[in-house]
């Protein structure tokens, strides 16, 4: 899942970008409203994790903007506030959650999973394809009834894959998907990461590589 954090304090928000990689999410990081907007215009994020009082534009026109622009995007908001008042004013604009600070991160995590299952198609609870079965929520993958033991990229190209069997996505989508800002895209990261993650698997090969347009899992 691809994350965009918005907030202005940077201890906090570098704080959460390290967190939440390590959640095996990709995410960019932006300090202000502007800054934020322009990230939106470019890229597809499942969750925005908006800080409220911003500099530059107020995170409550951010609210607004994805709101009217019937964006799938979800959007989660951060506010030292906790009043009756400033949730329901917050999820007026066009949130779909609100959480004072401080928080748990665990309870962040949560509920960022919990926006990203609403911004994309509904998907089985357990992916499978042949004899591989990943749980996107317990975070497990299985060949042949043997745990996987997987590096978050592994897993969210694993989980990519799975989501789309018969299907061929391109390295480029991948990137995007899996990777975020701190990526190369000259990079060889996908091919490289796809090495070890086919090693990991073992037995039969079940992930083809096409020619000149990316990989596939499962036939077409």
């Amino acid at each position: 899942m691809r994350v965009l954090v918005v907030e202005d304090f940077e201890v906090l928000a570098r704080s959460l970008g390290t967190g939440l990689r390590r959640e095996g999410m990709a995410v960019d990081v932006v300090l202000d409203g502007t800054a934020a907007l322009d990230r939106l215009a470019a890229t597809r994020y499942e969750v925005v994790i908006l800080d409220r009082d911003l500099p530059g534009v107020h995170g409550d026109e951010i609210c607004r903007q994805l709101a009217h622009g019937r964006c799938e995007t979800r959007v989660l908001m951060l506010t030292a506030s906790d009043t009756i008042e400033d949730r329901v004013d917050g999820l007026s604009l066009g949130a779909d959650d609100y959480l004072p600070k401080p928080f748990a991160f665990a309870e962040l995590v949560a509920r960022v999973r919990a926006l990203a299952r609403r911004a994309t198609p509904p998907l089985p609870p357990t992916l499978a394809c042949g004899d591989i079965t990943l749980d996107p929520a317990r975070r497990t993958a299985f060949r042949a009834g043997r745990r996987l033991e997987l590096s978050p990229k592994e897993f969210a190209l694993l989980e990519c894959l799975l989501a789309a069997p018969g299907l061929v996505i391109s390295a480029e989508e991948l990137l995007e998907r899996v990777w975020d800002e701190a990526a190369d895209p000259f990079s060889s990261a996908v091919k490289h990461t796809m090495h070890r993650l086919r090693a990991k698997l073992g037995g039969p090969p079940v992930i083809e590589t096409i020619r000149e347009g990316g990989y596939r899992i499962g036939s077409s």
